[in-house]
């Protein structure tokens, strides 16, 4: 290895392996080795959840040495983190570049579910969504997707413990998944790999707006279950609530989940609605949506809307949410009511933002500007 060769160090939390071996191929391992190294430090890193090199005593203090001058196993710094009075936890992560972006644990009493982030800000602007306000900044990295489970295990001290507290996984934190597909499958790829975090594509659920293209894609080379934000029954309303819906319209989504990969009653589809008092929540509109997705294994999750400052938005009556459900259930499909949690500190669902802003060139080149003038005048 070389001056010319060496690289700023990275952190080996939530490469995936094929970036494991790539990095290990700077080292004088030869090739019918790889595989098990990569194994071993997979291991040590997503098994283990071992903060420091030094730990992998599988490997030789060489190899762990020359490691050391690439890589570390750092975290994303946890800017805040706020325990709501429910027991739902929120953490607050800054990445490398200050973006940040929100991550979710809302513990119950037979399983604990991670609400994962893939995007700082979103692009959609789904009205009664609060991230929805907050520009697109950027995608995330897949590792620094996985990197969000490795920070709540720390937190929760899950690593060394059984049963687990993170049972399921949902990709339904701040983002699109689907606008950032490649990420988003190698994260769920990594983090259902049986020798590391070990979470069966089962227990992982990947929801999107109607990206009309990837849902075949996410099927095919994802394989976790889907869940679409449905919201409305018809093109008009759906136009306005979910803008996305104007490229994408309902009976192109719903073609595209009648045709999603593995669609089963095993393996069904989840349409997620939320109930917006007035707007949505009527019973014809209850039995508008039995028909509209008749025939797909699915249920729907039926999630009072959770008020956030700005929104014009109030939620259903529960009498009214409750009436809505019982059309559902008549009609063949589960319903529940998704129970409220985290309100307290905003960590319920569509209420999740960070205050990262894109910061245009012009903009960052004013700011350096000011700088250089601020040290000269404090020169003088």
């Amino acid at each position: 290895m070389t001056e010319d060769t060496k690289n700023k160090e990275v952190s080996l939390v939530g490469l995936t392996r094929k970036e494991i071996k790539e990095s290990l191929r700077k080292f004088d391992i030869p090739d019918q080795q790889l595989n098990m190294r990569v194994n071993q430090i997979w291991g040590w890193v997503y098994n283990k959840g071992i903060n420091s090199i030094d730990e992998m005593t599988t490997l030789s203090l060489g190899l762990r040495e020359e490691l050391k001058e690439y890589h570390n196993l750092e975290r994303p710094l946890i800017s805040d983190e706020q325990i709501s009075k429910d027991g739902t936890k929120k953490w607050l992560l800054k990445f490398n570049d200050g973006s940040e972006v929100e991550t979710v644990f809302i513990p119950d009493d037979e399983r604990g579910t991670l609400c994962v982030s893939s995007q700082v800000g979103c692009t959609l602007n789904c009205t009664f969504c609060h991230t929805g306000t907050q520009r697109l900044v950027r995608n995330l990295t897949s590792q620094e997707i996985v990197s969000q489970i490795v920070i709540a295990k720390d937190s929760l001290g899950e690593w060394e413990e059984e049963p687990r507290q993170i049972t399921n996984i949902v990709m339904m934190g701040m983002g699109e998944p689907l606008y950032n597909f490649e990420s988003v499958r190698d994260g769920i790829l990594t983090m259902s790999d049986d020798a590391g975090l070990s979470i069966s594509k089962r227990k992982i659920t990947l929801s999107t707006s109607g990206i009309v293209p990837k849902i075949k894609m996410a099927g095919d080379e994802i394989g976790s279950m889907l869940a679409i934000s449905l919201h409305a029954t018809n093109n008009d309303l759906r136009n306005e609530i979910v803008p996305i819906n104007k490229k994408y319209p309902i009976e192109e989504l719903l073609e595209a989940c009648r045709n999603y990969p593995g669609l089963s009653n095993s393996k069904r589809i989840t349409f997620e609605y939320v109930m917006l008092k007035g707007v949505n929540d009527s019973e014809a509109e209850a039995r508008d949506l039995v028909k509209l997705i008749s025939g797909i294994p699915a249920k729907i999750n039926l999630i009072p809307f959770n008020s956030w400052p700005g929104s014009s938005y109030e939620c259903s009556d529960w009498e009214q949410i409750e009436k809505f459900g019982d059309i559902v259930n008549r009609g063949g499909y589960a319903s529940p009511i998704r129970t409220p949690r985290g309100e307290d500190i905003s960590a319920a669902c569509g209420q999740l933002k960070s205050d990262t802003k894109k910061v245009r060139a012009s903009e960052k080149y004013k700011k350096e500007l000011a700088k250089i003038e601020s040290k000269r005048i404090g020169r003088l």
